[in-house]
């Protein structure tokens, strides 16, 4: 366990971009497809603030976790969890699978492998 203020300004960040873009975003591009994308980086740097670990590591993790929810989707977890009506539960989980979102997810994931290991590890 380690706390990684870097990381944590990173997290911050990405997440006031996610809430701007949810609240006041209504291109379909940015606001579902580029959401997706930025939001396995978000995970990525959360994830970082408090596990040192290598940045491969980190990122298959996001990656398991990002494609296991969008895979649960595909189920009636929110019906099952009484959540269907949820608006944060919805934004959160999602309640509609699709390959785009897997696509998206995994280019998050190369993009901030390529940042950390050409940026940040000089």
């Amino acid at each position: 366990m380690t706390f990684n203020y870097k990381s944590l300004l990173v997290f911050i960040c990405l997440f006031l971009t996610e809430v701007l873009i949810a609240k006041f975003v209504t291109q379909p591009f940015i606001r579902y497809w580029f959401g997706d994308f930025l939001v396995v980086i978000m995970i990525y740097y959360f994830v970082k603030t408090f596990i040192k670990a290598k940045p491969l590591y980190i990122a298959v993790f996001v990656l398991i976790f990002s494609f296991s929810i969008e895979f649960l989707q595909m189920s009636n977890l929110l019906e099952v969890m009484n959540l269907k009506n949820n608006k944060i539960a919805n934004l959160i989980l999602g309640n509609t699978f699709s390959v785009s979102d897997l696509f998206a997810y995994f280019l998050g994931i190369v993009s901030v492998l390529i940042l950390e290991l050409k940026l940040f590890n000089k």
